[in-house]
């Protein structure tokens, strides 16, 4: 199974943010949360800073929209130029077309759930998105610690994505280490955001190439 690694520039330099992005060349995919202090209580990136970022980046960019009103952001970020925009499922009012909108545009689909949320919840999309992103931490700021049980909610993600004979990437997203990286892998994810245990390393290529050799 092949492990793609997504390092979030949550927990960047703000101040050099394509340095930053630069740095983390060799990771799979750039995490970008964007935050709006509504449908979480923090505030990041908004639309332009995204669009700047994602032009100037080598690297894809997997977005995050932890934002309320989904149905009308989700599919204008997945226009400007992403590999994929997750949207969450708790601010969708209609997760089914958000998620055609997404696809419509090229980028791949993706939904989230918040630790509060069932992995049931998201079974009716399956076939409609292209990865779930379980949440690890509450969502809203960086450096919490991993909650592990959450990973129950991959074993019933990939045992339903198998029945529905869909080829579902599983993502997780908060407090992902290389204690933690291994955990998730085993409970079925493929795709690991990390923030701080990649920026928060003064070689973010090597912090990147320790937690490839985690899961391996």
């Amino acid at each position: 199974m092949t492990i793609r690694i997504a390092p979030s520039i949550l927990s960047a330099d703000f101040g050099r943010l394509e340095a930053e992005i630069a740095e983390a060349s060799t990771a799979d995919f750039i995490h970008v949360d964007v935050m709006d202090n509504h449908f979480v209580p923090n505030l990041t990136f908004g639309f332009p800073v995204v669009k700047r970022l994602a032009a100037a980046s080598e690297v894809p960019f997997d977005l995050h929209l932890m934002i309320e009103d989904a149905d009308k952001w989700a599919p204008l970020y997945a226009e400007i130029g992403v590999a994929s925009c997750t949207f969450h499922w708790e601010a969708a009012k209609n997760p089914l077309q958000v998620a055609r909108d997404i696809r419509s545009t090229g980028a791949r689909a993706a939904v989230a759930i918040k630790p509060g949320t069932p992995a049931a919840a998201v079974f009716e999309l399956l076939t409609e998105v292209d990865m779930v992103l379980v949440m690890t931490v509450e969502p809203g700021f960086g450096g919490q610690s991993f909650m592990r049980d959450m990973l129950p909610k991959l074993g019933l993600l990939k045992a339903a994505a198998a029945e529905a004979g869909t080829d579902l990437w599983l993502e997780v997203d908060g407090g992902i280490s290389i204690d933690t990286a291994n955990e998730a892998v085993l409970a079925g994810a493929d795709t690991l955001v990390a923030g701080s245990s990649v920026f928060g390393q003064r070689d973010r290529a090597a912090a990147i190439a320790a937690l490839r050799a985690a899961v391996r």
